[in-house]
């Protein structure tokens, strides 16, 4: 019966892939952020080649130049190439989106899924904890739990993380709730399957879509928090740079050197633009009503 099956599950299974990929190439303003964000990304990897000059050398006879033939997008306050700190310090923004999110996933998702399908007291021990961290605001949270944690790039990741993790909790609470009574579910139930083969093999599928768009969403906001929690001094420890670091070098000389503040925020706005872009043409392509 299985080897009967095959061929029509694999027929079915085919011609959506191709649809979500026919309607997210459809959308142009999608396709641009996902080749900005494979060029950041390429950028990320070859930073050691790429890099044109050391990025923690300093040179104090090259101080606040302007963009030039040796310096394309110009030196800080040390005389340290802008455009090599800029190379590296995409590693870690992008690090930090990542990582940071993987770890509110890592988190949020399983405690969404037990609440979900279990309900109960633990459905409401988890959605009373998760509504308490939301009343929060995002980054005041963060921001919070990196001066309790200690200013580091590590500490930040985890902050961030742990601050994004209610809305995961959140959300997949809410899909498990809308397909917990479905009858594949009944019926899985009915032939004596664990909860714990249930819930992988036929709830996370299930629900699985709406979390890579919110991962995906998510990451950019990890991206900004990350910038703003280096320009308060509880992200990237100098020297190494980081997009929000050099912008809290840079605001000091915002008129004697404004490329110093350009550049850096020019590439979070960039980056975060492209994650945003490409989260809603996931969205779009993701969703069964197009």
């Amino acid at each position: 019966m299985n080897a009967a099956l095959q061929p029509s599950v694999i027929g079915v299974q085919a011609p959506r892939k191709y649809r979500v990929l026919q309607r997210f190439l459809a959308n142009k303003g999608a396709v641009i952020g996902a080749i900005c964000l494979l060029l950041f990304v390429a950028v990320a990897i070859l930073a050691p080649w790429i890099s044109p000059h050391d990025p923690l050398k300093a040179n104090f006879l090259s101080v606040r130049k302007p963009p030039s033939a040796e310096f394309w997008l110009g030196t800080d306050e040390l005389g340290r190439d802008l455009l090599s700190r800029l190379i590296w310090g995409t590693r870690s923004s992008l690090l930090a989106g990542v990582v940071s999110v993987s770890i509110a996933m890592l988190i949020g998702v399983p405690l969404g899924l037990l609440a979900g399908y279990f309900g109960g007291w633990l459905d409401a021990l988890v959605s009373r904890v998760t509504d308490a961290l939301l009343s929060c605001p995002f980054l005041v949270l963060a921001i919070a739990l990196g001066a309790f944690l200690g200013p580091s790039l590590g500490n930040a990741m985890i902050a961030i993380g742990l601050s994004a993790m209610p809305i995961f909790v959140r959300l997949t609470r809410g899909q498990v709730l809308a397909v917990r009574h479905e009858d594949y579910l009944e019926g899985a139930r009915a032939i004596g399957l664990p909860h714990r083969w249930i819930i992988l093999r036929y709830v996370l599928p299930n629900v699985q879509s709406p979390l890579v768009v919110q991962a995906t969403l998510t990451i950019a906001s990890a991206i900004l928090a990350e910038a703003s929690l280096s320009f308060l001094g509880l992200g990237q420890q100098a020297p190494q740079p980081s997009w929000g670091s050099m912008l809290t070098t840079a605001k000091n000389f915002l008129e004697q050197a404004p490329w110093m503040s350009i550049v850096p925020g020019l590439a979070i706005y960039i980056t975060v633009l492209s994650f945003n872009l490409l989260g809603d043409g996931l969205r779009d392509a993701l969703d069964p009503k197009s």
